[in-house]
């Protein structure tokens, strides 16, 4: 976890909100499916700028629970997108030892996706560099359910012991520290149900530019505007 009182540390964990994809591929009077291939080179962009730079923990908005909604072709296109991540990028994350993980509901993924993140999680789960968590399937409200439930069923429906720590304790990945930092791309101010729990207290910084736009230089500026944040956590320092 990054610096509770800024002072020009680096976050430890960066989450990404990648929005804007289908905007920017608008405006340039092509196919929404070129604004998430472009998006996807973005991605492997800046998952290396945030390993050169120390960041510990990435988690990048691939898919919400919300985006079944669209037109099932762009749907089918994104998933192909991520199916082609795994497995042409993996040879770069073995280079980096960058780990992946995931976070979202599985059950609602088709069989050849979940076996693609499967094959990623265990190739890479040794990895001590950078864990990169892929939110797909992802919505914050959904994860928060999921571990309810998952509490309930160990504690065969005693509710006594349910608090905070204990919806903690049985989140997807309950060992990754709450992130720092999120960013988000095309100018929109929402949470967009990412990260709900664990982002109660994180920064924000919000960018206009399309996620197909967002350079190394983008993502430098972010980390130092979180430089300079005080970060209070809802004490009072002064």
């Amino acid at each position: 976890m990054g610096d509770k009182t800024g002072g020009g540390t680096l976050p430890g964990h960066v989450g990404i909100i990648m929005d804007g994809n289908g905007r920017w591929a608008r405006r340039k009077g092509l196919a929404r499916t070129s604004g998430h291939t472009e998006g996807l080179k973005t991605a492997r962009r800046i998952v290396e700028a945030a390993s050169k730079r120390g960041i510990r923990y990435l988690t990048l908005f691939v898919f919400s629970t919300e985006n079944w909604r669209r037109a099932a072709q762009e749907v089918d296109f994104i998933m192909s997108l991520v199916k082609q991540h795994l497995t042409r990028e993996l040879d770069f994350y073995r280079e980096n030892h960058i780990r992946i993980r995931h976070t979202g509901d599985t059950d609602g993924l088709a069989p050849d996706i979940r076996a693609e993140i499967d094959q990623a999680l265990g190739d890479t789960r040794n990895f001590d560099g950078m864990q990169v968590i892929l939110a797909l399937n992802y919505g914050g409200r959904n994860a928060i359910v999921r571990a309810a439930r998952r509490f309930l069923r160990q504690c065969g429906g005693e509710t006594a012991d349910l608090d905070e720590d204990a919806i903690t304790r049985n989140l997807d990945n309950p060992d990754v520290p709450d992130p720092d930092l999120i960013i988000r791309t095309a100018g929109e101010f929402r949470t967009s149900n990412f990260l709900m729990w664990e982002a109660a207290y994180a920064e924000y910084f919000i960018t206009d530019k399309f996620w197909p736009d967002f350079c190394t230089e983008d993502f430098d500026t972010a980390l130092a505007v979180y430089a300079a944040r005080e970060r209070r956590f809802g004490a009072v320092t002064r």
